[in-house]
């Protein structure tokens, strides 16, 4: 899965992929309805690769956060987070992310959080099967014969 070209434009709902490139913007399309505009540099653009959460010890990465809610939810889509109530987004978002800065995270980050990810499913976009390779290779190689195997 890469994150690296779906972006979060602040003022702009939902998630947008990026399209192409121009001189003074980026042409990116729509998840929700696939319209093309362009994001021009001036505007807060967001790489969700770039994103992570604030926890106790150390940030965690928006895609781990999203494998978890994947592995806890079945690869299901999550209740609409626009209709849960405070106490229970903060609870699921406890059981995803146990450690989270409860000072630093708001619940407007956590609706964010999970209607990304409700998006990205709904687009088969979350494919988390790259990884799981890669994990089972360093298992069952160990990890020197799997890095050389994935440097050549």
């Amino acid at each position: 899965m890469d994150l690296s070209k779906i972006l979060s434009i602040s003022g702009k709902p939902g998630l947008f992929k990026m399209v192409g490139e121009s001189k003074n913007s980026i042409v990116v399309e729509s998840l929700s309805d696939g319209k093309r505009i362009p994001a021009f540099t001036h505007e807060r653009i967001s790489s969700l690769k770039e994103i992570s959460i604030y926890t106790e010890d150390e940030d965690m990465p928006l895609e781990d956060i999203f494998k978890n809610i994947y592995e806890k939810y079945d690869a299901k889509a999550v209740e609409n987070p626009k209709k849960m109530s405070s106490d229970k987004l903060k609870s699921l978002f406890a059981e995803v992310v146990p450690e989270y800065d409860k000072d630093a995270v708001y619940t407007s980050d956590m609706k964010k959080v999970i209607s990304w990810y409700n998006q990205l499913l709904e687009h088969d976009m979350l494919d988390f099967s790259e990884e799981e390779n890669a994990e089972t290779d360093v298992e069952t190689k160990g990890p020197q014969e799997a890095t050389e195997e994935n440097d050549s």
